[in-house]
């Protein structure tokens, strides 16, 4: 899959993946050295520094050198932007549901001969 091409889509990519969202939960808590961020899960150390690229890519993290050992910061701005994006959107369809629930409301009212 191509890497997504704006900041938004990168971010849900990033959160799609169950490793990555547990990464985050981690990071929630305070900075990690990467290296300790592998050890609660069943898969290599590649493929931990796979996943922690995207989520520096989506800005959801970053990591700097300290000493030996690069340690991982969540960075809460990009998470902030997608909860905004969501609760938009939920703003947008929670009212869509509503006008539905009069709608079908009303028409339940008519065909019984109640007055809505």
């Amino acid at each position: 899959m191509p890497p997504a091409e704006d900041p938004l889509s990168r971010v849900f990519h990033a959160l799609a993946d169950p490793t990555r969202r547990a990464i985050i939960e981690r990071l929630a808590e305070g900075p990690v050295p990467a290296g300790q961020l592998a050890e609660p899960f069943a898969i290599s150390r590649p493929a931990i520094s796979q996943h922690l690229k995207v989520l520096e890519e989506a800005g959801l993290i970053t990591r700097t050198a300290q000493a030996r050992w690069r340690l991982c910061t969540l960075t809460p701005e990009p998470l902030e932007a997608a909860t905004d994006w969501v609760e938009r959107h939920r703003a947008v369809w929670s009212d869509r549901f509503d006008a539905l629930d009069d709608v079908l409301r009303s028409a339940r009212g008519e065909q019984t001969g109640e007055n809505p």
